[in-house]
């Protein structure tokens, strides 16, 4: 059963809504932090993580962190930080979750939070699926504002003006975004980036976003040039030295075009857009143990693909 509760935050004290939903039976059972998009709040539809965690017999909370990414307190702030914190506290107190299994995922904003909170606290994680992601906040202005998208508008309204002529604004934007804390990450815990190869074409966020998180948590001999980014970017494709060799199940019918990893880090380009899937993050996440390599191998088919993200 989907229940809405609230928990006390640490930070400032006050009240934070979150939609959860508890694993059935009296031993600890996994948790799964799922978190909304760009534009949404705790009241977005969680109902496709809800059912995975029906399926699996998991523990679920589907956090508010302040909302949408339009004020100071959210879009990756201190209080966005705590309020997750907080989320994960309440539910191994409250539900009996295990603390040793711990997911995290979100896709587009929430891709963007979940890079985030990987960096700054990658000790609270058993393990970080992110789709779509947003990594680096003064990039993704410009890139908005190009395209007047209208995400440039909420940027300047969280950081307090324009990342490209304020220095408070640009210290507030790498504040809030993952590349300045991703190395905490690097070799702690599995980190797997997923993105559609058409997004910033069809979708909001250009896949070079999700290409440089993935350059941060990996040796630097696995790293993907600027040069090959730009080519992906504007071609939409990928170059043949990084073609992927081999196909995931997982995806189902959807081409993988391009799969990296490093160690504790995969990406993967695939066959689509601005979308994630989060039954194939489940059965990834499910597959991850506490302070063991990453299982990088391919998944079984599944089915439940949520397909276009909500911005």
């Amino acid at each position: 059963m989907l229940e809405k509760i609230t928990y006390r935050s640490k930070f400032d004290r006050s009240l934070q809504p979150a939609y959860i939903c508890r694993a059935e039976g009296e031993t600890s059972r996994p948790l799964l932090v799922a978190l909304h998009t760009w534009s949404y709040s705790c009241e977005a539809d969680c109902s496709v993580f809800y059912d995975l965690c029906k399926e699996r017999n998991w523990n679920m909370i589907f956090p508010d962190f302040r909302g949408p990414n339009c004020t100071p307190e959210a879009c990756g702030s201190d209080l966005v930080v705590s309020d997750l914190e907080d989320a994960v506290e309440y539910m191994c107190s409250e539900c009996s979750a295990d603390r040793s299994a711990v997911y995290l995922v979100g896709g587009s904003g929430g891709g963007h939070c979940a890079l985030l909170l990987a960096g700054r606290r990658p000790d609270l994680w058993t393990a970080v699926s992110s789709w779509c992601p947003i990594s680096d906040i003064a990039l993704w202005h410009q890139q908005s504002k190009l395209r007047n998208s209208g995400y440039a508008e909420h940027i300047e309204s969280a950081c307090g003006g324009d990342p490209a002529e304020s220095e408070t604004a640009l210290r507030e934007a790498r504040l809030r975004s993952p590349l300045t804390w991703l190395k905490n990450a690097a070799g702690r815990l599995p980190v797997d980036i997923s993105t559609g190869i058409h997004d910033g074409h069809t979708g909001s966020v250009p896949v070079g976003q999700a290409i440089r998180a993935f350059n941060t948590l990996a040796a630097e001999n696995d790293r993907i040039s600027e040069d090959d980014i730009a080519f992906i970017e504007e071609t939409e494709s990928v170059p043949e030295h990084l073609k992927a060799k081999e196909q995931d199940p997982a995806f189902g019918s959807r081409t993988i075009h391009l799969r990296k990893t490093s160690g504790m880090v995969r990406l993967t380009l695939f066959e689509g857009g601005h979308e994630a899937f989060p039954a194939v993050a489940a059965e990834w996440l499910a597959r991850q143990t506490a302070g063991a390599p990453a299982d990088w191998t391919p998944g079984k088919t599944v089915s439940g693909f949520m397909g276009e993200l909500s911005k």
